[in-house]
């Protein structure tokens, strides 16, 4: 599934409030977040001069099975099954859930067990259910006016409020290595990394709707083999560390409850009436006499 756009809405006029906009999203996960990594380095469109002219440089994820890069993308590698330069390589390299960076729920919310126990935590969106709404109005209308749809001011409006789990912010770090043969093409790999974020070191990544806050690091470590004498094969390597500031919400596949809770709220409180199974008289009649005190 993931992030979808209403094909029958038009988001050209937004002025237009007769048209009900709306947004589909998944929960944040750990692979959204390397996804989102991952197409937003893919999205720097990042080339480099090579013997076939000046050429896009293929980003692969390291912890791909080889058999996998070898059917997703066959130009990939050589007929030695060696992986041609250059390349861009990222690399999941740890996490950390640190205690000081709560994001925008700092406190430590405990789930609302509701009647069924079903949980959840931070409101997220509320809207109106226009048929138990209009049910309600209709049944005040005829009571009260001896038809429906009546005009008056209606104040029993049904609620729908939903709600996820406590999102969990974590820092996942990252490496990108750029590897080439030549120095003309480092320069060209390491010179859109230098220029990210212009004046500073923070751009953003998304997926699926969710938005991530991506830092790199100050530092980029050069390694080469180019003051070699040996016969082994020339290569430039440089890796910038990339810290993504993400956040989960719920476990996953092994998340117990729903991720997304929705709820309703009490228009009309009613307390019914104790009454014998049999013998009662009818409140609309009167009562005989010897029923009478």
């Amino acid at each position: 599934m993931g992030y979808r756009e209403r094909p029958d809405l038009d988001y050209t006029d937004a002025s237009d409030t007769s048209v009900i906009q709306e947004n589909y999203f998944e929960p944040s996960t750990v692979e959204n977040i390397d996804t989102a990594l991952f197409n937003g380095i893919k999205g720097l469109n990042i080339q480099a001069e090579t013997n076939r002219g000046f050429k896009p440089v293929p980003v692969i994820w390291t912890s791909a099975e080889r058999s996998y890069q070898a059917k997703h993308n066959r130009d990939l590698r050589d007929s030695d099954d060696q992986v041609i330069l250059p390349v861009i390589s990222i690399e999941r390299s740890s996490f950390e859930k640190s205690l000081s960076r709560k994001g925008a729920v700092f406190g430590n919310a405990l789930p609302n067990p509701g009647l069924r126990g079903e949980g959840g935590v931070v409101d997220i969106a509320r809207r109106i259910n226009q048929k138990k709404t209009a049910n309600f109005a209709n049944a005040t209308s005829k009571r009260r006016y001896g038809q429906l749809n009546y005009k008056f001011k209606n104040d029993k409006v049904v609620y729908e409020t939903f709600s996820i789990p406590l999102p969990i912010y974590i820092d996942v770090s990252y490496i990108i290595r750029l590897r080439s043969e030549y120095q003309q093409q480092a320069n060209d790999l390491v010179s859109p990394f230098i220029n990210l974020g212009l004046g500073v070191n923070y751009f953003r990544v998304w997926h699926q709707g969710h938005v991530y806050e991506a830092f790199v690091d100050s530092s980029f470590n050069a390694n080469n083999n180019a003051a070699s004498l040996g016969d082994e094969e020339r290569i430039y390597e440089t890796t910038v560390p990339i810290k993504v500031l993400g956040y989960l919400v719920g476990a996953g596949k092994n998340e117990a409850k729903p991720n997304i809770i929705r709820r309703e709220n009490f228009v009309e409180v009613e307390m019914g009436r104790e009454r014998p199974m049999v013998g009662a008289i009818p409140e609309h009649l009167d009562a005989p006499e010897k029923y009478r005190r």
